[in-house]
């Protein structure tokens, strides 16, 4: 691994290891879940388990930690979300986190860690995929951390770059996947929030 790959790498660790705290903080001090969705907790869960799994068995060593601290944050998300929403929202969390937790797991069992890597990378679009819908259909987004995002964003292009380089097609896929699923959020997220201050400076020049 040379200077720059190591580089990518740790950045890309640094992120992933931060990318759920400004969630976590604007849900803490606000306590809004508009634009935010119980499955994509639930998802998030489950798929950073898998990292963590694949780290192990593939010895993928830098996305041990990352992936280890990312399923604590997203556990503390779900819990500061199941106490502003109520319990209801658990069966969400929990039937999405089920779903996307079992799919890889055929892929594992008759092509080994390789294909089942692929369809890890793969499912992390499939993990954001809640986020983008919920915050498509919501014309609040007070409860989305624009900080959490951009991080994604950041990180995923990291892990991207750092795939090509070392020829993880893991890597490649849930970079790539994660890359349109952030610009997408961060898009949606603009769009709103322009909209707003242009609502209000109509109101006040009215």
């Amino acid at each position: 691994m040379n200077l720059i790959s190591t580089a990518t790498v740790i950045v890309a660790t640094l992120l992933g290891s931060s990318m759920a705290l400004p969630q976590a903080r604007r849900l803490y001090s606000t306590r809004r879940v508009e634009g935010l969705s119980a499955a994509w907790i639930g998802v998030s869960v489950a798929l950073n388990a898998w990292w963590l799994v694949y780290g192990f068995a593939q010895n993928v060593w830098v996305l041990i930690p990352v992936s280890a601290l990312s399923v604590l944050l997203y556990l503390s998300i779900g819990a500061m979300f199941i106490h502003t929403t109520g319990w209801a929202s658990l069966r969400q969390m929990f039937a999405a986190g089920v779903a996307l937790g079992l799919l890889p797991l055929g892929f594992l069992a008759f092509g080994g860690w390789v294909v089942a890597g692929v369809v890890v990378g793969l499912c992390y679009g499939l993990q954001l995929l809640p986020a983008v819908v919920a915050v498509y259909r919501s014309d609040a987004v007070e409860g989305v951390a624009t900080g959490t995002w951009l991080i994604a964003l950041v990180e995923s292009l990291l892990w991207l770059l750092y795939g090509l380089g070392v020829a993880d097609v893991a890597l490649i896929a849930g970079g790539s996947s994660g890359v349109v699923m952030a610009s997408l959020i961060l898009a949606r997220l603009h769009v709103v929030r322009s909209n707003a201050i242009a609502a209000r400076w109509i109101r006040t020049a009215q």
